[in-house]
């Protein structure tokens, strides 16, 4: 992967809360699942930097990466710190990764399921990419909208688009691996019959089937799915497993879109290390 910089000739220092509040702005902490651990995870929030480096996951790659180019923030998409932890020592990865960005006064952060359920977040960046119109939210939380910057916006899990033009279960499949990148995928029986509606869910979202299927999709793109899983899909829609990594890809540059719309003068990289832990024998 090509690593992609936003270098502004003149550099501003800000401190790691406010390129933070970037995010939190169109994905507040508090929209995040009971389960997650989003927000600053190592390091101090008054800390003085300069440019940030952008990730899906926090490897040592990612961190050694910082440290080499003087980057003082990371910003991941999944939590580094996402279970408890009893100790930290460098016998395991965790506890390198966290010694070393500590050593090097490295700050971590992490935006994970309040950018998923955020209408401007990681759905929307897949839909994005796929060219999906007509953006909704497959699954609204309980209040359905929320004010944000002066404005209402959906939050919730998941979206549902619909292509301007039907196409063919082949063509959609080719349309998946081409957009995404994907060395192989996983998907249920075809049923000949076109695709224009599609819901989507990056990352796990086999939780999301049901809503797929009710809301009427012609298809439902997610990842992690298991083999019951795909039985569920009853043939009633065509589910496609599009992995994990490939469905969240597009959260980096989502995030980099968003702190230089706020702030263009600010040092932005995105990671040239290629996290994705699953590869493909074909």
């Amino acid at each position: 992967m090509t690593k992609k910089s936003y270098f502004s000739k003149k550099i501003k220092m800000n401190k790691v809360s406010e390129i933070l509040s970037y995010i939190t702005e169109v994905a507040p902490i508090h929209w995040q699942e009971s389960y997650d651990n989003s927000g600053l995870l190592v390091g101090d929030a008054n800390a003085l930097v300069d440019k940030v480096l952008l990730t899906l996951d926090l490897t040592e790659q990612v961190i050694d990466e910082a440290i080499e180019n003087s980057f003082h923030l990371v910003i991941s998409h999944h939590p580094l710190i996402f279970k408890g932890l009893k100790n930290i020592l460098v016998d395991d990865t965790t506890g390198r990764i966290i010694t070393k960005a500590i050593k090097n006064d490295i700050s971590i952060a992490a935006m994970h399921t309040n950018i998923d359920n955020s209408y401007y977040g990681v759905n929307r960046a897949l839909a994005e990419q796929l060219a999906l119109n007509d953006l909704n939210i497959l699954h609204p939380n309980n209040s359905a909208t929320q004010t944000l910057s002066n404005s209402a916006t959906q939050i919730g899990s998941g979206m549902v688009g619909v292509f301007e033009t039907e196409m063919t279960e082949n063509d959609f499949l080719k349309l998946i691996k081409e957009k995404l990148n994907v060395g192989a995928l996983r998907h249920s029986e075809l049923l000949n019959k076109p695709i224009k509606k599609v819901a989507i869910c990056g990352g796990s979202g086999a939780f999301l089937l049901n809503d797929a299927k009710c809301c009427g999709a012609d298809a439902y793109i997610t990842a992690d799915l298991k083999y019951h899983d795909f039985f569920d899909a009853d043939n009633e829609i065509l589910v496609v497993d599009a992995g994990h990594f490939e469905t969240e890809q597009f959260t980096k540059q989502l995030f980099a879109d968003i702190i230089l719309k706020k702030n263009p003068k600010f040092a932005v990289q995105i990671s040239s290390v290629k996290t994705n832990s699953v590869h493909y024998f074909v």
